[in-house]
């Protein structure tokens, strides 16, 4: 989770508001010891292979008229994210938080944001979502806590409050220290959460100050000492509350900082992944639970099964935007990243396009200047490759940012569902925030009555990777790139599927080879089954592909098949940039013995 100078200073001024430190209230907080009930899942195993969608629940459906989106207008719209094709949902923190926006500063583990709704509202969402077939995982912010939660305002009292130990402390104020460009050490005499500016600019401490706390993001979230065994307890029995009511699983947030050596040794120590294991077996001592973990230093050692047993694909996933753009050198990237034969990562690892964070990119709409033919390109390159790809909410209707506004609040707007002016549908009221630039345009509704729109174009896709176990939990063979054209083969079973992607914007000859001896590919995508090649008896083919397009072919499957398993996209083609080549280029056929056109040059880097 970044923790960029402007949230913090949006923190800073919620605290702001606050009574003095003495007069701060103190709600009886739940630490309960919480025993495994209820282990057993309600989906079947194997569920997380399908694709997510990652939720701002503030910002997605307000069932109330307050202008802030809540657990009843999620429930209220899983009909929605049915009909998309997702299988799973991540919901952004929606525990009781200081911040009143992300929810990464959390008061209570173990308590509905009440702006969200109750818990009531909480296991509503969790029957209606597993009768549809939807998984459900929620943020666990379990680094730290925010300035004002219960036990932190007890550990302020003095070095001999219980509390005390529960955080990390220093008498005097560490020198050496720089985490992103600060001191992450904060003198409690300054109350620095008060402070509204840029975290950088905090004045020195006191002279005199004795009660230094540590707080990786910032005053404003105060670090949990883990080598106090009373808190890894607490937040095991708060991992369990959740599950034992049905939760599906986890997003553990910035796990890489849960124990820090000194200031050279301050993140990703041996002590934080052993504990990342740990509370991976805890939560999968529960039926068919998912676990994903934020590590952007080192997200493939975060996905091995013996850390979280998965992780973000920090590091890898901008080449999925940047091979859209034209450039050759992610082309290769994507190819080649994920295939078992050239030490490809693993396929436990979650992609994406972008998220929450302003690190990660803003909405792929902006990323891409509203090039929908790109934007195509980079959706197909993570939903048809292996891992669970992550959809952040709007981008499958081409949603993009909030114009106007610092940092990384832009990202996070409320949903669009219609082109109503001022609110995009998604509350009676007013929204907390502007809506998205071009919600007149790319909205639900009107994405959904265009067979041609991106939402049907991701629905499709979602369609094939729901009914093709090649493309869900396949491990990757065989990938190539040739200039700006890309392929690679998904198999799983006896079943084994073949995309192809030209990022170019000529029209492409592809060259496979590694296919099984005489095969025949018939199309999944376009849908329709029709035979689109044969290998020879050396396992090779060729295949004409438009400019900016993507072809899915099954091999040896029989065209009954095919259309059989396309049925639920039959009614949402592709848009003509993902068609096969006119005619009179053999496209979809077998490549003629003629010389092959050129092939677009390479783009220079954006």
């Amino acid at each position: 989770m970044t923790r960029k100078a402007s949230i913090l200073s949006r923190l800073a001024l919620a605290l702001a508001g606050l009574l003095p430190l003495a007069a701060w209230p103190s709600p009886v907080l739940d630490t309960r010891p919480v025993p495994p009930t209820n282990t057993r899942s309600a989906l079947p195993e194997g569920w997380h292979h399908g694709a997510f969608m990652e939720i701002f629940v503030r910002g997605w459906r307000d069932s109330n008229g307050d202008g802030i989106g809540d657990l009843r207008g999620l429930t209220q719209s899983l009909d929605h994210l049915q009909e998309l094709g997702v299988r799973g949902l991540w919901l952004m923190p929606i525990t009781a938080n200081a911040d009143g926006d992300h929810g990464y500063a959390t008061t209570d583990f173990r308590a509905i944001a009440p702006e969200y709704g109750t818990l009531e509202d909480f296991d509503e969402l969790l029957r209606e979502a597993h009768r549809r077939g939807i998984g459900v995982i929620m943020d666990y912010v379990i680094n730290h806590s925010a300035a004002q939660h219960p036990m932190f305002l007890q550990a302020l009292k003095g070095p001999d409050n219980p509390f005390r130990p529960w955080f990390v402390w220093s008498e005097a104020m560490p020198v050496g220290w720089d985490i992103w460009g600060k001191n992450p050490w904060y003198a409690a005499e300054d109350q620095p959460w008060l402070f509204t500016g840029d975290v950088k600019q905090l004045p020195p401490p006191s002279a005199g100050a004795k009660n230094f706390y540590f707080g990786t993001f910032g005053p404003h979230m105060p670090d949990f000492n883990f080598r106090h065994p009373p808190v890894l307890q607490y937040h095991e029995d708060s991992l369990r509350f959740w599950l034992n009511r049905g939760l599906d699983g986890y997003r553990l947030d910035a796990v890489p900082h849960l124990l820090e050596g000194d200031a050279v040794r301050w993140n990703d120590q041996p002590e934080s992944r052993a504990l990342t294991k740990r509370l991976q077996d805890l939560i999968k001592g529960y039926e068919h639970r998912y676990v994903v973990c934020e590590a952007t230093a080192e997200p493939a050692a975060y996905g091995d099964p013996a850390v979280c047993g998965g992780a973000f694909a920090f590091g890898f996933v901008h080449h999925y935007v940047k091979a859209a753009q034209g450039e050759a050198e992610s082309v290769q990237k994507v190819a080649t990243h994920y295939d078992v034969a050239q030490g490809g990562a693993s396929p436990t690892m979650a992609t994406f396009l972008s998220n929450h964070d302003i690190f990660a990119g803003r909405r792929l709409w902006d990323q891409l200047g509203g090039n929908e033919r790109a934007y195509r390109l980079a959706a197909a390159g993570y939903l048809l490759q292996p891992g669970t790809p992550f959809i952040y909410y709007g981008e499958e209707i081409g949603q993009a940012g909030v114009p106007g506004l610092p940092g990384d609040l832009p990202l996070r707007g409320p949903y669009s569902w219609t082109a109503e002016p001022g609110a995009a549908g998604f509350t009676a009221g007013t929204p907390f925030r502007p809506v998205a630039s071009n919600a007149a345009t790319h909205n639900l509704q009107a994405q959904r009555a265009d067979p041609g729109s991106l939402f049907n174009f991701y629905k499709t896709l979602l369609a094939l990777r729901n009914t093709r176990p090649s493309l869900a939990r396949g491990r990757m063979e065989h990938g190539f790139a040739q200039g700006l054209v890309a392929g690679w083969q998904r198999v799983h079973g006896g079943e084994r599927a073949v995309v192809l992607v030209n990022y170019g914007t000529q029209l492409a000859q592809a060259q496979m080879d590694k296919l099984p001896p005489n095969a025949r590919l018939h199309s999944a995508l376009p849908a329709g089954g029709a035979l689109a090649t044969k290998a020879n008896a050396a396992g090779q083919a060729s295949l004409y592909l438009g400019p900016q397009s993507v072809r899915v072919l099954l091999v040896n499957s029989g065209a009954q098949a095919v259309n059989k398993a396309a049925k639920p996209a039959k009614k949402t083609p592709a848009k003509k940039g993902a068609k096969a080549a006119p005619k009179k280029k053999a496209a979809g056929k077998a490549a003629p013995k003629k010389a092959a056109p050129k092939k677009a040059p390479a783009r220079k880097p954006a």
